[in-house]
């Protein structure tokens, strides 16, 4: 380990970092939120205070990641990846004739994808839902002899368990990419992970707030200059903890710029398919659509795991083994 720090000191500077953090933008966000007056900077600071809350919930999988091990970690994401997929479903509805389908996709690829991560089985977890799972899905759904809007109800599904189970569960399988060779390990390149897409989205909403400006199309809660802000925010995160990890601090940083600019991609893409199914305003809420906004919350996430994940794999593991 870089500076001379264990791996349990490690987990404790960044357990102690992000509980700084989370306790700063939830005072922040407190105390603006009884300032303002206008509607729009009441929109930017509940999503300060949205953002801020699932900083306690990251906490908790530092907690879980360093105290109950690997195991705890799988159960966990695979809850998330439950109520994720669940809230997907709830604004792309389904009919009756997809029971079987949905069954398959709550009970059936949730377990398997995590046991597969878990049992760090790539072969399995890394083409189960893509492959085996894309082409089942269909096949199911055919028997219930439904052809009313076939195709886009089988999409519908097929997206769902690729953004909500595929893609989500590469962040647990971070950490169980064996780094020792960099005297490094894979629960601390996760907790990187992590932090990065919390730190870049945090600041990006609390700047959105505090310097204004143009709203970004696709999320009125975000600025251009709030955005920028952010991007640079995840950059000075990874700076700080590259020591934790196996990159040099070029590397760092240079991972750290796939992340946001990865997790920005699915706040676009996310935002755009809940607006597109009608998700809407209500007022008075920390989240500003229809539904709890999990899907809000996590977005930078599900689009920066899988890429974060196979990078890394590709370039400080495959290619140093090839050579």
């Amino acid at each position: 380990m870089r500076l001379g720090f264990t791996i349990q000191e490690a987990y404790l500077i960044l357990l102690v970092g992000l509980s700084l953090l989370a306790a700063v933008g939830t005072a922040y966000g407190s105390w603006a939120l009884k300032r303002t007056t206008t509607g729009e900077s009441r929109n930017r600071l509940l999503a300060v205070n949205s953002r801020a809350r699932m900083a306690w919930w990251l906490i908790l999988v530092f907690t879980i990641a360093f105290l109950m091990g690997q195991a705890a970690l799988m159960v966990f994401f695979a809850f998330i990846s439950f109520f994720l997929l669940r809230e997907f479903i709830a604004i792309t509805p389904t009919k009756p004739t997809d029971h079987n389908a949905l069954v398959l996709a709550f009970y059936v690829a949730i377990p398997a994808q995590y046991i597969a991560v878990g049992f760090d089985v790539p072969e399995f977890f890394t083409l189960f839902i893509p492959v085996y799972l894309f082409l089942a899905l269909p096949v199911i759904m055919a028997l219930s002899r439904d052809t009313d809007r076939y195709l886009e109800r089988v999409a519908k599904v097929q997206w769902g368990i690729m953004l909500c189970v595929f893609c989500l569960s590469h962040a647990p399988a971070i950490a169980t990419l064996d780094l020792t060779r960099y005297n490094s390990s894979g629960p601390l390149l996760m907790l990187f992970f992590l932090l990065v897409v919390f730190v870049s989205d945090l600041v990006a909403t609390i700047a959105s707030s505090m310097l204004g400006g143009r709203s970004l199309p696709f999320n009125p809660n975000r600025t251009l200059r709030g955005t920028a802000v952010g991007y640079l925010g995840g950059l000075v995160a990874a700076g700080c903890m590259y020591w934790i990890t196996p990159f040099r601090f070029w590397q760092a940083l240079l991972m750290a710029l796939a992340i946001v600019l990865s997790g920005s991609m699915g706040d676009l893409v996310i935002n755009s398919v809940r607006r597109s199914m009608g998700a809407e305003r209500l007022a008075g809420e920390g989240d500003i659509y229809m539904t709890r906004g999990t899907l809000a919350r996590l977005a930078p996430l599900t689009f920066a795991a899988p890429v974060f994940f196979h990078l890394t794999t590709i370039f400080f593991i495959t290619l140093k083994d090839a050579f």
